[in-house]
């Protein structure tokens, strides 16, 4: 396990205590994001398929882009993995020792898919706390073909809203392994310091409702977009912004997210934009072509620009797992860069 940062290697070293010390069960990692998840997936898929070469190793994620990202790493740390992606998004169907899927993709494909012996799930708080949803049908099916399957979730969030902890049973999860936390990736320099600052303008959820513990979205985007708060937040945020060089911004929905941009080289990214033109506009952003962009729903997970130094949360939430995965989008250390607003 060369190149790995020493609590990725000791996340690797827990896993497998838990596995001696439990003969049943599926852990939890929790890693805060900029972790470098992927690369002690990569580290530990690569380990165990060295020492039991007939193991069988399936990772699964619901987005195209950390299908990639995980598919990279794993071939950076082992050019010759046995690396086979089942993605329709992503054009391609193969199945090996190691396979990467798309829970879309393979949710009815336990049979095509066959003996398992370990599954490693990316963003696995998605995963439904009953027995119910894509996941928990395949993971199900897949126990029934290999009974003695194991499951290890990944995650910077190990809660539902809800549902509360990603161990409360009924869920899948019977244990969390956090073998590092976000305040000592940031004292080690390994993540960049956020800073808030109580804000001029105030976005009112006075009258909206709740669904599910969380805000009714079409009562939502009407209680915030508003003319009257869009300019007095772009003012804002432009005032505050003070030679900030990359700057995100979360907004309460698509009709919101497209009037955010003024003044300043921005465009809008939503779950409605081609995916021609938005692989374009994230490349512009990198590039610092864009200074702003402007999201609904879309940014939250998956997304990385460690330049990013100015986060502004136009979308009010009763949800700590998308607070913090929107928050973490700033987490990543940049050169010339101090801390993310």
């Amino acid at each position: 396990m060369t190149d790995l940062r020493a609590y990725q290697r000791r996340a690797i070293d827990e896993l497998y205590a838990w596995f001696a010390a439990n003969q049943h069960g599926n852990p939890c990692l929790v890693l805060p994001t900029g972790a470098g998840k992927s690369h002690i997936v990569a580290a530990l898929c690569k380990d165990a398929l060295q020492q039991w070469p007939e193991t069988r190793i399936l990772m699964l994620t619901h987005v195209k882009e950390l299908i990639e990202q995980n598919a990279e790493k794993m071939l950076q740390h082992w050019p010759g993995a046995p690396l086979g992606i089942y993605s329709a998004s992503m054009g391609k169907r193969q199945i090996d020792s190691l396979t990467f899927a798309g829970i879309q993709s393979v949710r009815t494909k336990a049979d095509l898919l066959g003996h398992i012996d370990l599954v490693l799930v990316d963003e696995c708080h998605l995963i439904n706390h009953q027995e119910q949803g894509g996941y928990r049908t395949l993971l199900a099916r897949l126990k029934e073909i290999n009974p003695a399957l194991r499951v290890v979730g990944l995650t910077a969030t190990p809660y539902r809203l809800g549902h509360g902890m990603i161990t409360d049973k009924p869920a899948l999860f019977d244990a969390v392994i956090e073998p590092v936390t976000i305040e000592q990736l940031i004292a080690q320099g390994y993540l960049s310091t956020l800073r808030s600052k109580g804000t001029q303008a105030k976005l009112s959820v006075d009258g909206v409702h709740k669904r599910g513990g969380e805000y009714i979205e079409s009562e939502l985007q009407a209680a915030v977009d508003t003319d009257n708060n869009n300019a007095g937040v772009v003012d804002e945020v432009i005032s505050r912004a003070d030679g900030r060089k990359a700057w995100l911004f979360f907004c309460a929905g698509v009709a919101h997210a497209e009037r955010q941009v003024r003044g300043i080289k921005a465009a809008c990214v939503t779950g409605e934009t081609p995916k021609k033109i938005r692989e374009q506009i994230l490349a512009d952003f990198k590039s610092g072509a864009l200074q702003a962009l402007t999201n609904a729903n879309v940014l939250t997970t998956g997304f990385d620009h460690s330049a990013i130094d100015l986060i502004a949360m136009l979308r009010p939430t009763m949800s700590p797992g998308l607070y913090v995965q929107m928050a973490g989008r700033g987490l990543r250390p940049s050169p010339g860069k101090t801390d993310c607003l």
